[in-house]
């Protein structure tokens, strides 16, 4: 048997809903800031819709009721529900700002040789004598 009560809520107004909850309590000045509105909402000191909340940014909409140090609060937004995108990774975001005409690798990995690609490097001998028990080449100074 749940038994309705009538309390004295303050008016919340917000421009976008559906809004986090530590941001409810940072623009009803009911705390002094994000970290402490977190903290008393991580502690259980906060309650919405009658229920105990300790889900920093669960999601607020239109008409909730929000409980904290023995005052009420609810949400007012005349906006549309927005639906937020899912934020894409970011290997998606590389993918996505690769260019278009660029072919992708294949499993040649020879290429013409261009005198740019090769400034400032010294030609490597082909002939190196590597050592028998390391496979390491000698360094000549």
């Amino acid at each position: 048997m749940s038994e309705e009560i009538e309390v004295e809520a303050l008016g919340v107004e917000v421009a976008s809903q559906p809004i986090e909850l530590y941001k409810v309590l940072k623009i009803a000045n009911a705390v002094s800031g994000g970290g402490e509105a977190k903290y008393a909402i991580s502690e259980g000191y906060v309650a919405v819709n009658g229920e105990l909340e300790t889900r920093k940014r669960r999601k607020l909409y239109d008409g909730d009721l929000i409980e904290f140090n023995q005052e009420y609060y609810v949400v007012i937004c005349d906006a549309p529900v927005t639906v937020a995108e899912p934020k894409a990774s970011k290997q998606d975001n590389r993918k996505a700002e690769a260019p278009k005409n660029k072919k992708p690798a294949s499993g040649n990995k020879k290429r013409a040789s261009h005198k740019s690609a090769n400034k400032g490097k010294a030609e490597k001998s082909t002939n190196v004598s590597r050592d028998g028990q390391t496979g390491r080449g000698s360094i000549e100074f």
